[in-house]
């Protein structure tokens, strides 16, 4: 039988979880009106929130909803400040119950994992299945609008096995409840958006994670929210695998996969780079994806007509170069950013004047020596990388 957790609701309401939960959720947000709002009257605003709790009126407030087109179209669903803060508490209270369940190989949404960690395992499972059996096969899935398929009685009943504490349970399925159509018999669908949404996608793909580990027994497996990948030696058993997974899915969780979902060969010569967590991933050596470089240098160009019209500041471009420098030093690109960066200079008193060739793709060609990680011995590159003649 599963181990039970019951009064959590104390972990909740409490002024200081309350409080506690007001400073992450105001975390580089500080500057918006909705939280100087709140701020203005914090105490009061962290009792009203409490006494709702408390006495069980708390219903959640109207969301706001909007469209965001990077990287996809999606359409996301705002709560006000107060409703974060109590998603917040929530989370702190009812996440370390699943976090100490969750597999290894799960990085979407947890403390001290992240895209990059993600990328680092794949890449290592590529290479030891290449080093043990001299090829590679890829099975990567992706499930169909996975938030918005989610089963409210299926995710209501994975919550049950182990919140036996009543009022939190209430909670949970309060915020579950909140988009719900009415007139919806089996009603579905999480926000994009709530901070809960992050945490109950992955208690309910668990569900996934627990039946590839134990009852296929595979090692090779690694997911992201909704995207996973399975990786072996022979496309035959990926086939017989993806097919069971897939009839998991559907009868279990009411899920599907998408048109995307498909094993192919991963390889420089006779297949592809394994398309996973922004990256192209081979065993010897990864790349960026071509959207990603496409992004940036939309991003730069923009922001480079704005500072020189004095609408936003250096630093506000240096904040959005880090995040991508970041993502982009784990893979092979040294010579791709020393060019994107030199090809953007900022200046006020100049207006901005884009090199022909931003206009073409940033991607290099690929190296003669793929494990070089600055591509250095590719001649596109050697002008920058050599030493200048003294003589």
């Amino acid at each position: 039988m599963a181990k039970t957790y019951s009064r959590l609701i104390d972990q909740v309401h409490s002024f200081e979880a309350l409080h506690a939960a007001y400073k992450r959720a105001r975390r580089g947000k500080r500057s918006r009106l909705a939280v100087l709002h709140f701020e203005q009257d914090l105490e009061g605003e962290l009792i009203r929130l409490q006494r709702e709790l408390i006495e069980g009126q708390y219903k959640t407030s109207r969301y706001h909803r909007f469209q965001i087109y990077e990287p996809k179209p999606r359409e996301v669903a705002a709560l006000p400040f107060r409703d974060r803060v109590l998603q917040h508490s929530l989370v702190a209270a009812i996440e370390p119950i699943w976090e100490r369940r969750f597999i290894a190989d799960s990085y979407a949404c947890r403390p001290g994992r992240g895209m990059h960690r993600g990328a680092d395992r794949a890449q290592a499972m590529l290479r030891q299945v290449l080093r043990r059996d001299g090829c590679i096969y890829a099975l990567k899935a992706d499930i169909r609008k996975y938030f918005a398929s989610i089963d409210h009685g299926v995710l209501t009943a994975l919550l049950q096995r182990h919140i036996a504490c009543n009022p939190t349970l209430k909670l949970c399925c309060e915020i579950i409840a909140s988009t719900a159509n009415p007139i919806d018999s089996t009603p579905h669908g999480l926000p994009i958006g709530n901070l809960t949404s992050q945490l109950f996608a992955n208690v309910y793909l668990h569900e996934l994670d627990r039946y590839v580990k134990h009852e296929l027994k595979l090692k090779n497996y690694v997911r992201y929210m909704d995207d996973f990948i399975v990786v072996h030696h022979d496309k035959r058993t990926l086939q017989i695998i993806r097919a069971k997974i897939e009839l998991f899915l559907w009868e279990k969780l009411r899920l599907r996969t998408n048109n995307k979902t498909q094993i192919f060969p991963v390889s420089q010569q006779q297949g592809r780079g394994l398309d996973f967590l922004g990256y192209h991933l081979w065993p010897t050596h990864r790349r960026l994806r071509k959207s990603s470089i496409r992004r940036i240098v939309r991003t730069l160009k923009r922001a480079r007509r704005l500072y020189a019209q004095g609408q936003i500041k250096l630093e506000q471009v240096q904040a959005s170069v880090r995040s991508w420098v970041a993502h982009a030093r784990n893979a092979n690109t040294y010579g791709l950013r020393r060019r994107l960066l030199a090809d953007h200079r900022f200046s006020k008193t100049n207006p901005p004047q884009f090199a022909q060739q931003t206009s073409r793709s940033h991607e290099p060609r690929r190296p003669n020596h793929a494990h070089r990680r600055d591509g250095a011995s590719h001649p596109r590159w050697r002008a920058q990388t050599a030493k200048p003649d003294r003589r």
